[in-house]
């Protein structure tokens, strides 16, 4: 029977020493995903927020403001803003006028 002493040699000293960082760090990758996994249900991703949407009429607004349109022509545009919607079903061009 040959006996080594444990005697591993240059290269092997160099794999165990190897293998031991790539174990831990993939213990240390587990750990740190896991946690960050966990603690993401707890806390949601935060979304940022949808881009303010002007509504119709601050958009006809500012058109006044940079003179684009006239005081006439604003007032008749909120005004239709302002309509109520027709009922379902109703012609939307008709505006409530009789046809003759």
């Amino acid at each position: 029977m040959i006996w080594s002493d444990h005697n591993l040699g240059g290269w092997g000293w160099f794999g165990m020493t190897a293998s031991m960082v790539v174990i831990w760090a993939l213990v240390i990758t587990m750990v740190v995903w896991l946690t960050r996994t966990l603690s993401d249900r707890d806390h949601p991703r935060r979304v940022a927020p949808p881009p303010h949407r002007q509504t119709p009429e601050q958009l006809l607004a500012e058109r006044f403001a940079r003179g684009e349109i006239n005081e006439d022509e604003y007032l008749r545009r909120l005004a239709v803003l302002r309509r109520p919607p027709p009922p379902k079903g109703a012609d939307p061009h008709a505006h409530g006028h009789p046809s003759t």
